[in-house]
């Protein structure tokens, strides 16, 4: 199964789901702002990826976040914060089969895709 994890208002989303659609790629699309996010998901995803290429440290809600609560972020403290708020992560991420890619790069999704979708 193919699925593209995400927020549906994203700009970052769109264009990959845009992308997506126009190379013919087939996918589910998973809106994590609504639909939340699986702790098992999230915790295969950091022990492929690692919790500092998930967590969205740039976005609004982090930074919104107190200076305490950004502090000594760990893996735990970070899988926690994306639990709670899942705009905490990064996007989109998109899975298939063994392929796991997060944000949005057409070439380096092309090299990764091409041909196994």
């Amino acid at each position: 199964m193919t699925t593209l994890y995400g927020i549906r208002n994203c700009d970052t989303v769109k264009k990959a789901r845009a992308w997506l659609d126009g190379a013919g790629i087939a996918y589910a699309f998973h809106d994590y702002k609504t639909a939340g996010i699986d702790a098992a998901l999230l915790e295969s995803w950091l022990a492929r990826l690692g919790w500092e290429a998930l967590l969205n440290r740039a976005g609004t809600t982090f930074r919104a976040l107190p200076d305490t609560d950004k502090a000594g972020i760990d893996s735990a403290r970070a899988v926690a914060l994306m639990l709670a708020q899942p705009s905490m992560i990064k996007r989109p991420v998109f899975v298939h089969d063994a392929i796991l890619l997060v944000g949005f790069k057409p070439a380096a999704w092309q090299a990764a895709l091409t041909p196994e979708c």
